[in-house]
C-alpha cells in the first residue's frame, strides 16, 4: 500500500500508537463485560493515562507528518494515511493534556454511575457527572475551534466535515415524509403496534442458541470474532483479526436480543473486511461512525427484518423457543416489523427510529451551545419525545438515562445513527442493480452481499473521508431520498 519512503518511515513509527489503541480497546471491552463494578476509578486512571501517552507519542510525529505532506505523487492510501494523522495531530495539539485526562476520567467513572442510575431510574445520581461532562465538552469545542455552531467541532470528531447544516438538510425531509408515512401505516393497521410475542419470556440459554444460529447464517468467522454480553450492546476491534461484539438478554421480547446480535455483527463485518495490508496503521478502521452505522443498520433492518431472513432463521426460532411454534413465518415477520411508537431508541421501529435521533440531536446541540442546562434536559426530552414520536417516557430509565453515550462524553455521536440509515438506503438502492437481493438472502448466500460491501466500502478502511467514499461508491452524499423510498415501499406498498 505504501511506497513513499517518508510514509513508510511514519508507518513504522506509528505502530506503537496502534498498539496503544488495541490495548485501549481491550480495556474498554473488559470494562463493559467482566470488570468488577468497584474498579472504575483505577480503570479510569489507566485509560486516561494511556490517552495522555498516546497524545505524547502522537505529537512526536508532528515534524515527520509535516515533511511527508510535502511529498508529491502519493497514492490514495498514502494520502489517506496523512489525512487521518493530521486530524489526530490537530486534536492533540489543540486539546491540553489536563482536559484530555479529565474527559477520560469522567467518562470511565460516569459510565459506572450511569449504569446504577439507569437501574434505579434516578437522574439525580447521574446529573453531577453529566454536568461535568457537558462542561468539559464545551471546553473541547472551544479548543478545537469551529465555524457556525460549536456543536460542529464535536460532530466532526465522529463524522469528518459534518455540520449542523448537513444534519438539518437531512432531517427536514425525513421528519416531514416519515411523519406522514407513519400516520398512514398506523391508520392502515397492516403492520401492528403490538404482538403477543412481545410478552413471551425466553430462557437465556435457548436465546443464545438462536443468536449463535444467526451468527452462522451471517457467516461470522470463528477464529477472529467472538460475542459476549453487556448492558448496552457494542462492537470493538483490537485488530482486523480480533473483532468482538456483545448482545443483551432481558428474558422477554426476543427480537431485542436477536437484532442486537445482527446489528453488532454488521459493525463487525465492516471491521473484519478491511484490507489486511492496512493493519497496524490508522487506516485499519471504519472511515466514520456514520458509515459504520450504515453497515449495522443495513444488516439489522434491510436484511435481518426481511421475509427472506425470517425464513432462514425461523427453524431455529421454532426449535429453541417453543412459544414461537403457533406462529407462522408471516406472523414472525409482522412481529419483528411492528409499527410501534416507543420511548426506547434501541426498540424503535424503522419508521420512528430517526425521530429518536432528532430528539437527542436537538438536546445535544443546545447543551453544547449553552442554550440548555443539564437540569432542564429531562423535561425537554419528554416534550420532544411527545412532539416527534408521540409518546412520553414513564421515568428517567425510559427517558434521558436510556443511552450510555453521554456518560462516555460522546456528544456529536447520535446524529451518525441517522446518517447510517441514510447511507444504508443509498447502497441498498445501488446493490439492487447488481444482486437479486431477495433470492440471495433466501438462498443463504450472504457471502455475496458481504463481498459486494467489501469491494465498494469495507476494504478501504479510513483511506477516504466519508463524503469522498460515498461519492466514489454512489456519486452522491447523504441523500435521504433512498431511505424514504425504501421505507414507503416496505410499509405502504
Amino acid at each position: 500500500m505504501f511506497q513513499n519512503a517518508s510514509i513508510l518511515d511514519l508507518a513504522e513509527k506509528y505502530k506503537p500508537l496502534w498498539a496503544l489503541d488495541s490495548v485501549g480497546s481491550l480495556l474498554e471491552w473488559d470494562m463493559e463485560t467482566y470488570m468488577p463494578l468497584g474498579s472504575s476509578k483505577p480503570r479510569g486512571f489507566t485509560i486516561a493515562h494511556m490517552q495522555l501517552l498516546r497524545q505524547e507519542r502522537m505529537l512526536q510525529l508532528t515534524d515527520l507528518v509535516s515533511n511527508a505532506e510535502k511529498s508529491s505523487g502519493l497514492n490514495d492510501p498514502e494520502i489517506g494515511f496523512l489525512r487521518v494523522l493530521r486530524r489526530d495531530l490537530d486534536y492533540y495539539t489543540k486539546i491540553p493534556p489536563k482536559l484530555l485526562e479529565d474527559i477520560f476520567r469522567t467518562s470511565t467513572e460516569g459510565t459506572v454511575v450511569w449504569r446504577e442510575a439507569r437501574r434505579k431510574s434516578d437522574f439525580a445520581m447521574f446529573k453531577p457527572y453529566l454536568e461535568k461532562m457537558v462542561g468539559l465538552k464545551r471546553q473541547e469545542a472551544e479548543k478545537l475551534g469551529y465555524k457556525g455552531n460549536p456543536y460542529n467541532a464535536l460532530m466532526d470528531r465522529f463524522e469528518e466535515d459534518l455540520t449542523t447544516d448537513d444534519i438539518d438538510r437531512i432531517f427536514t425531509p425525513l421528519r416531514s415524509e416519515l411523519k406522514g408515512t407513519l400516520a398512514k401505516v398506523l391508520s392502515a393497521g397492516k403492520f401492528p403496534r403490538t404482538h403477543p410475542l412481545e410478552e413471551a419470556r425466553y430462557d437465556e440459554a435457548a436465546m443464545k442458541r438462536v443468536n449463535d444460529d444467526a451468527l452462522k447464517l451471517l457467516q461470522m468467522p470463528e477464529r477472529t470474532f467472538r460475542m459476549d454480553v453487556s448492558t448496552h450492546p457494542f462492537t470493538t476491534s483490537m485488530s482486523i483479526e480480533d473483532v468482538r461484539i456483545t448482545t443483551r438478554y432481558e428474558g422477554q421480547d426476543f427480537k431485542a436480543s436477536l437484532y442486537s446480535t445482527v446489528h453488532e455483527s454488521g459493525h463487525a463485518i465492516y471491521d473484519l473486511q478491511i484490507d489486511p495490508s492496512l493493519d497496524y496503521t490508522p487506516l485499519a478502521r471504519g472511515t466514520s461512525l456514520g458509515v459504520h452505522e450504515s453497515q449495522s443498520r443495513f444488516w439489522e433492518n434491510f436484511i435481518g427484518r426481511s421475509r427472506e431472513f425470517i425464513r432462514r432463521i425461523y427453524p431455529s426460532l421454532k426449535a429453541n423457543l417453543p412459544f414461537v411454534a403457533p406462529y407462522s413465518e408471516e406472523d414472525v415477520y409482522r412481529y419483528v416489523n411492528l409499527a410501534k411508537p416507543s420511548p426506547i431508541r434501541v426498540e424503535a421501529d424503522e419508521l420512528t427510529y430517526n425521530f429518536h435521533i432528532m430528539v437527542r440531536y436537538e438536546i445535544e446541540k443546545k447543551l453544547i451551545g449553552g442554550e440548555l442546562e443539564v437540569a432542564e434536559a429531562p423535561a425537554v426530552w419528554k416534550d420532544l419525545m411527545e412532539e416527534y414520536v408521540g409518546v412520553q417516557p414513564r421515568n428517567d430509565a425510559e427517558g434521558i438515562l436510556q443511552d450510555v453515550h453521554w456518560s462516555e462524553g460522546m456528544f456529536g455521536y447520535f446524529a451518525t445513527y441517522s446518517l447510517g440509515n441514510v447511507i444504508a438506503g443509498m447502497f441498498y438502492n445501488r446493490i439492487l442493480k447488481d444482486l437479486d437481493l431477495k433470492a440471495t438472502v433466501a438462498n443463504g448466500e450472504l457471502d455475496k452481499i458481504k463481498d459486494w460491501l467489501k469491494q465498494k466500502l469495507h476494504r478501504y478502511g479510513a483511506t477516504y473521508s466519508p463524503k469522498e467514499l460515498q461519492n466514489r461508491a454512489f456519486g452522491e452524499v447523504y441523500n435521504p431520498h433512498w431511505l424514504i423510498k425504501y421505507l414507503q415501499e416496505k410499509y405502504l406498498a
